[in-house]
């Protein structure tokens, strides 16, 4: 029985570029793809796969929150980082919320053959670049790493630091004032801030904004 594999990524090259090296793959079936959270969520309410290839940073969320909430409600997922962020912050928070594996996107296509295949297998497989990242000694520098923000996060940080207020600014972006709310614990969380004057600073400092 070929491996079911679904992939999670916004751009459509990378999808069509892994479903092209894969398909010659007989003991590997893309079973499915999304381009978001979104989509991801809806397509595992009443299907099912082996292995998710999943990117980090997605338009409406990221992989890493991504990837808990899919194994609370499908616990036999194999979840596979692909990312092009090989900081040890992204690796290790990946790892820790359950994820099988980690692999860049520069890996060449064998990398990624067996990393699905060892994923599959309950193994742990993380590229040579993602974990040398990991088990490296810890330098100052990467107590400053923040996690991606996404083009929605972005969107509402730059209103956050014109001064509107989340009723405006669920009004702007058509979503409810929860999303704005979410959205605005998920950027002080990323930035590490403490207050929203704190929030507007740090994003000057990192020139978010």
């Amino acid at each position: 029985m070929a491996i079911r594999l679904f992939i999670v990524d916004d751009h459509s090259l990378i999808i069509e570029g892994l479903r092209s090296a894969l398909q010659h793959e007989q003991d590997i079936e893309v079973v499915g793809h999304a381009v978001n959270a979104v989509s991801c969520r809806s397509f595992f309410e009443g299907n099912t796969a082996d292995v998710v290839l999943m990117d980090i940073n997605l338009p409406d969320g990221n992989g890493i929150d991504l990837c808990t909430d899919l194994l609370i409600t499908h616990p036999y997922l194999k979840i596979i980082a692909l990312s092009t962020f090989s900081q040890r912050s992204y690796v290790s928070k990946m790892m820790e919320n359950g994820a099988r594996g980690y692999i860049l996107k520069n890996t060449d296509i064998v990398e990624i053959h067996e990393a699905i295949r060892q994923a599959y297998k309950g193994n742990i497989f993380i590229s040579k670049e993602a974990g040398n990242t990991l088990y490296k000694p810890q330098s100052s520098n990467d107590a400053d790493e923040v996690l991606p923000l996404t083009r929605r996060e972005k969107e509402v940080l730059k209103f956050i630091a014109e001064g509107f207020t989340a009723p405006e600014i669920a009004e702007k972006l058509f979503v409810s004032q929860l999303t704005i709310e979410s959205h605005r614990r998920n950027l002080m969380a990323k930035l590490k801030a403490k207050n929203t004057a704190v929030l507007i600073k740090i994003a000057m400092d990192r020139c978010l904004i």
